[in-house]
């Protein structure tokens, strides 16, 4: 028998929720469903999900700052953001918060389940691969091997703790690499000199990357860095 996949879904539209809600569990997920932003921190730390799926706009809290909150619990796990809104910024934001997508109403539902399980299967494809020699990062090619980042005629040779770090980087693309996962991997530890140790070689990625279009390394105020590709 196939492992239940456990959704956590806020949403303030009892309407939408209800279908929302009832066609997920057709489809063989166990949702908790939330109605009110306020509540939705607390509830989320009550339990275990496999992926989060959060409307943006909420009464009293909005579904960004919940995202927030959750990814200081847990950085890995899937958000996936269902709003009205369609501005570049907010479709910014909702990435820059660890999204791992982010669907505009109105949307086809067979389309977010195809969305769910190609997010959840790619997530567990990632915990069980091994260590890749090549990666690419936007139109640059990093061999972490060889330690080096190749963009058109420029080549930038990598330390050793810089390879490290830009590889976990790279295998969370697009989603948050959590401060305390990078520390403990690549420095064993995670105290205040790592961690500012940390930060500075994160100014010598983004230096080395800076000119690669589509690329960056953003801060995720509390939780990490995450190795933004997302071409709008």
């Amino acid at each position: 028998m196939a492992e239940v996949k456990k959704v956590f879904m806020v949403e303030d539209d009892r309407n939408f929720g209800t279908v929302m809600k009832a066609y997920l569990e057709i489809n063989g997920f166990l949702v908790t469903w939330v109605k009110d932003g306020m509540l939705a921190y607390q509830k989320f730390k009550e339990s275990e999900y496999d992926i989060c799926v959060l409307d943006v706009m909420l009464p009293n809290v909005d579904g960004f700052t919940i995202a927030r909150q959750i990814k200081e619990t847990n950085a890995d796990i899937p958000i996936v953001f269902l709003t009205a809104k369609v501005m570049k910024e907010d479709v910014l934001e909702g990435f820059r918060t660890g999204a791992d997508d982010y669907i505009t109403k109105p949307f086809d539902s067979e389309i977010l389940i195809y969305k769910l399980n190609a997010i959840l299967n790619r997530k567990k494809s990632s915990e069980s691969k091994e260590t890749k020699e090549f990666y690419d990062i936007g139109e640059a090619k990093f061999n972490h091997s060889l330690r080096y980042i190749e963009f058109r005629d420029q080549k930038h040779k990598l330390s050793p703790k810089e390879a490290d770090l830009l590889m976990l980087l790279c295998q969370t693309e697009n989603k948050v690499l959590a401060r305390d996962t990078a520390l403990k991997q690549v420095w064993g530890e995670t105290g205040y000199f790592t961690t500012r140790s940390m930060d500075v070689y994160i100014t010598k990625l983004r230096k080395y990357l800076k000119d690669v279009p589509n690329v960056e390394i953003i801060n995720i105020h509390g939780s990490g860095y995450q190795l933004s590709t997302i071409q709008l």
